[in-house]
């Protein structure tokens, strides 16, 4: 058993070893050829159509024979009677599931763009399910202006916050007509922060010198390496109180009825909390607003994908070929080990 054991561990290693060689010589391979941008596609699924399905699956499962001959003649005779209706208005869906870095907004852009190529602004509406604890102020700031084209654009937006909009999220959210949210959702944090680590005193400790070389007095605020001075602090808190104006201001803006100086704070609340400040103008989820929709709008969700060249999907590949093998094999060892 100790044999089996000790020789299944080597063969792991060696496994590993040799499919990161190939995952390092497929990377060479790929930067060998001259890079092309990625190229995506935007996709659409009928949401409506799965709303129906779903009703119908449960239908037939439920009644009995007789009623559900009974239903499928009220379809056909419904049916009849819609088909010298006028098309129905759509409903838009966008799903936004943010990172730190923000960088969704490239798909969020091309979504958007898609939407305004087609969208009749009397009829047609946009629901932008957002999920996000904020991150970068340029990164949201760009997302919420992305957001803010199809209010200039005379759209009816609404956004949907089921489980947290936050900081940068809610920079997002405030630019919609109507703001949802399910009541234990996240809502707030409409504050700035930032923070650095400083290694000088253990750079001194090990006699270790550092150098920095700026142009102007305050290309450098703060530093890592560096001893950072009073000046430099206050400085950088200044900054810092700039932004948070800047985005109590935006805030404003889109929601001129609220207490901002209430609000702005850098606190967050749960949704019923939130809908009592006026952060928030209903409480229901995202579903809700789908099943409501899909009586009056045919619904369609929007995406924009990138697509992968061979070197990513190889990449891919070979990540979860290790990751099930690695797991696989060591789920044996632990049955062999006494």
């Amino acid at each position: 058993m100790e044999f089996l054991y000790e020789y299944g561990l080597f063969f792991a290693k060696t496994l590993t070893f040799v499919i990161a060689i190939a995952v390092i010589v497929a990377i060479i391979m790929g930067a060998a050829v001259k890079p092309k941008a990625k190229k995506g596609e935007i996709t659409i699924d009928d949401l409506s159509e799965q709303l129906d399905d779903l009703k119908q699956s449960f239908i037939e499962n439920t009644l009995s024979k007789k009623e559900l001959k009974a239903h499928q003649k009220q379809q056909k005779t419904e049916a009849k009677k819609r088909q010298n209706d006028e098309p129905k208005s759509r409903l838009y869906v966008i799903d936004f599931n943010g990172s730190v870095d923000a960088h969704e907004v490239e798909s969020l852009r091309e979504e958007i763009t898609a939407i305004l190529t087609i969208a009749d602004k009397e009829k047609d509406r946009v629901l932008v399910r957002l999920e996000s604890g904020g991150g970068v102020v340029h990164g949201y700031g760009l997302a919420a202006s992305q957001l803010q084209r199809l209010r200039n654009a005379g759209i009816h937006l609404t956004v949907a916050i089921d489980k947290v909009a936050a900081s940068g999220g809610y920079m997002m959210a405030c630019v919609a007509n109507e703001i949802v949210a399910a009541p234990f959702a996240i809502v707030g944090s409409i504050g700035v922060i930032a923070q650095i680590p400083n290694f000088n005193k253990i750079l001194k400790k090990n006699d270790v010198d550092f150098e920095q070389i700026t142009a102007g007095e305050y290309k450098r605020t703060l530093t890592i390496f560096g001893e950072n001075t009073d000046k430099g602090r206050e400085k950088f808190k200044e900054e810092i109180e700039q932004t948070h104006g800047l985005f109590k201001t935006f805030v404003s803006e889109q929601r001129p009825s609220l207490d901002i100086d209430t609000v702005a704070t850098g606190e967050h609340w749960f949704a019923t909390q939130a809908f009592d400040k006026g952060l928030v103008d209903k409480i229901e989820t995202s579903d809700d607003i789908l099943l409501s929709q899909a009586k009056e709008r045919q619904i369609f969700k929007v995406k924009y994908r990138i697509k992968k060249n061979l070197s990513d999907k190889l990449a891919v590949g070979l990540s979860s070929a290790v990751s099930k093998a690695g797991v696989t094999l060591m789920s044996r060892l632990k049955g062999l080990n006494p």
